[in-house]
């Protein structure tokens, strides 16, 4: 694999709209190139034979039927607002005319 450059990372900053001062490059210049000799790594593992997947462990969603239940519960929690207006929660007003 080719060393990876500053002028490589600089470019690749550049793209992502990242302003890196030369003390970074210093930094990231050798973490990209062992990202990239990773990737490399594991672009050799032959995975014909294995499905893909979006998970390493599955999941899945547990659900339930929706029901429809008539309560009359709508003065309780009226009555649980700090302000009240009629059949209303009362809220400071934010905009203004």
């Amino acid at each position: 694999m080719s060393r990876i450059t500053d002028d490589d990372v600089r470019k690749v900053a550049k793209l992502a709209r990242l302003d890196l001062a030369d003390e970074q490059l210093e930094t990231l210049t050798p973490q990209l190139e062992g990202i990239l000799s990773y990737v490399a790594q594991l672009e050799k593992i032959d995975t014909n034979d294995v499905p893909p997947t979006t998970r390493a462990v599955e999941v899945v969603n547990m659900t339930r039927d929706d029901s429809v239940e008539v309560t009359n519960i709508r003065e309780e929690l009226l009555d649980l607002a700090p302000f009240r207006e009629g059949n209303y929660f009362k809220v400071p007003k934010i905009l203004s005319d």
